[in-house]
C-alpha cells in the first residue's frame, strides 16, 4: 500500500491530538510518521518535554495508522496497551515519531514506535496495541 502524505495537524481544540499539536505527515497500514514541535505547553516545570507527550506521540501515530485502515471497514482503532520508554530527555527543537506495525491481527494490532530529536538521536521508545472493534450503532464512520 502506498504512504498517504497526510500533513494534517489537527486544529487546536479539536481534540488531544490538536491540543498537544501533533502532525502526522504520513502513514501506511505498515508506518506513521509524525513531528511535534517542543514549546513551553509540553513540558515539565524543569524545562524537558513531558513524558506523558511521548506516550501521546506513540499512540497516536499507531492508532492513526490502524484506523486508516480499520475506519472503512466499519471497525474503530482504540489505544489497548502503551509502554514507553524515556532514553534521552528533549528541551527544544521537534519530535520525530516513526511508528512500525509489528503484528496485524483480526481484533488487535502491534506497533513499535521511535522518537528521535532533530539531530535523530533516539529519545524514547514504545511498544503500543492497538485494538480493533466494531464501531457502535450510530457512530461516525459505522
Amino acid at each position: 500500500m502506498a504512504a498517504v502524505t497526510t500533513g494534517i495537524v489537527v486544529e487546536p481544540g479539536a481534540g488531544f491530538n490538536g491540543l498537544v499539536g501533533l502532525l502526522v505527515e504520513e502513514s501506511d497500514e505498515r508506518h506513521a510518521r509524525g513531528s511535534l514541535a517542543v514549546r513551553r505547553e509540553v513540558m515539565q516545570p524543569w524545562g524537558l518535554v513531558h513524558g506523558g507527550v511521548f506516550a501521546t506521540i506513540a499512540e497516536s501515530l499507531a492508532s492513526w495508522a490502524t484506523a486508516m485502515v480499520v475506519g472503512p471497514e466499519g471497525q474503530a482503532a482504540l489505544g489497548l496497551a502503551n509502554h514507553t520508554s524515556f532514553l534521552r530527555p528533549v528541551s527544544e527543537g521537534t519530535i520525530h515519531g516513526l511508528a512500525t506495525r509489528r503484528h496485524r491481527g483480526r481484533t488487535t494490532w502491534v506497533w513499535d514506535v521511535d522518537m528521535s530529536d532533530d539531530e535523530g538521536r533516539l529519545c524514547a521508545t514504545s511498544r503500543v496495541t492497538i485494538a480493533v472493534r466494531p464501531l457502535p450503532p450510530g457512530s461516525p464512520g459505522a
